[in-house]
């Protein structure tokens, strides 16, 4: 605890946290009318309670921004990912080391009434609250949003929870692949005739992740309009049941149950992956022209005036029988030589790339997708780089990482 304020004290002395009633901006170093390379969110603090992906994803992003983000870890243990692995690079985790960059970290025992003094104390002074506990945990210590409002009204505080802050589920812990499960994602994943599958990554949390870092960033503008904070609640079950967009209608307003696809699509064919000599392509036709190129590419022109095939709901009414007759097609050749075919077709096309693959293609390269950074103590690391620019040259994010008390 000691060691927890001295760090708060350093801060201080840093210019990094201002005191209450002072002004709430990041002090950058340099004159604040040198506006060329400012981020987006400069001059903004954010207190993060949050850990393992969801609440740490947006965080992270929002740092990716420009905003100063001061995240909160148990004192020893930490967040609970810095465990998870192999792999490790030294004693961090990969998995920890990936969602955790732009940001200060600090140990704080919030059960012990010293640890919630400190955190209020850091609330006062910061713009967003964000914190990912079950519903009532936090009120519970004294953490919650009535009593961090008390004393600091103009704070933006964030509830991610699993399930939402009141109902049947409230008090259940929020896990993406449970959540994904009874929010219905996970029962349209997988092939036609097997199990149900879980995503390769966590949808459920990535996305809950976007969707409060974009609502924090409408919170910020809110308060800037009315000078008073806010709450908002965010969900993993309420974000993957709005992802489900179009399966969600065709059951909504056509009263038409889901069910999974495989690598296909249930509206439109073709539109999936198919085998190759040596891999997977994945290979689209949305409309009726990008059919008749696509049958063109593949010496099957016959297909095109076929009456079976003539429009796309006619070609997902008689679905098997076409895709019987493209898949033995796209087995006579090696990818390679189907990418140099459709190249330049108008055809939405693409292998199924590997984690090597991704990282050496070209648009990803060029995108600067791969970023490098210098750890505190494991040195020099790439990482997933933000997607968000703000020319082609430029990248908001900087090259920093998470730094250690």
């Amino acid at each position: 605890m000691l060691a927890t304020l001295a760090r708060v004290a350093t801060l201080r002395r840093t210019g990094l946290l201002s005191g209450p009633g002072s002004r709430r901006e990041l002090w950058t170093g340099r004159p604040q009318s040198d506006t060329d390379n400012m981020k987006p969110l400069e001059g903004v603090k954010i207190l993060d309670l949050t850990r393992v992906l969801a609440g740490p994803f947006a965080t992270m992003n929002l740092g990716d921004l420009g905003a100063e983000v001061i995240k909160v870890e148990r004192p020893g243990a930490g967040d609970d990912t810095r465990t998870w692995g192999p792999p490790f690079v030294g004693t961090e985790s990969t998995y920890f080391l990936s969602v955790n960059r732009n940001k200060k970290s600090i140990a704080v025992n919030i059960k012990d009434p010293n640890g919630v003094k400190i955190i209020k104390e850091l609330a006062a002074i910061c713009d967003v609250f964000v914190e990912n506990y079950v519903p009532g945990k936090l009120s519970a210590l004294g953490l919650g949003y009535a009593d961090i409002d008390r004393i600091a009204p103009h704070v933006v505080y964030c509830s991610i929870t699993g399930y939402g802050q009141t109902g049947p589920l409230c008090q259940r812990a929020g896990y993406d692949a449970v959540a994904s499960a009874v929010s219905g994602l996970m029962h349209i994943t997988g092939p036609e005739d097997g199990d149900p599958v879980r995503p390769g990554v966590a949808m459920t949390d990535l996305a809950t992740g976007l969707y409060a870092c974009g609502a924090i960033m409408a919170g910020l503008i809110q308060r800037y309009k009315t000078g008073k904070g806010l709450f908002i609640d965010c969900n993993l079950l309420s974000s993957q049941v709005a992802c489900l967009t179009q399966v969600a209608a065709n059951y909504l307003i056509a009263r038409k149950e889901a069910k999974r696809w495989g690598t296909a699509h249930g509206s439109i064919v073709p539109y999936q992956a198919f085998k190759t000599k040596d891999g997977y392509l994945v290979v689209g036709a949305g409309n009726n022209l990008q059919f008749a190129t696509l049958c063109k590419i593949m010496n099957v022109p016959e297909l095109i005036d076929d009456c079976k095939y003539k429009t796309n709901h006619l070609r997902v009414q008689n679905r098997k029988e076409l895709i019987r007759i493209l898949s033995a097609r796209f087995e006579e050749a090696m990818t390679s030589e189907w990418l140099h075919r459709f190249e330049g077709s108008g055809i939405p096309y693409g292998p199924i790339n590997n984690m090597k693959n991704v990282f050496a293609e070209p648009q990803v390269l060029h995108n600067g997708l791969v970023m490098e950074m210098k750890h505190p103590t494991v040195g020099k690391i790439s990482v997933p780089a933000s997607q968000p620019r703000r020319n082609e040259k430029d990248a908001w994010m900087e090259k920093g990482c998470q730094r250690e008390s």
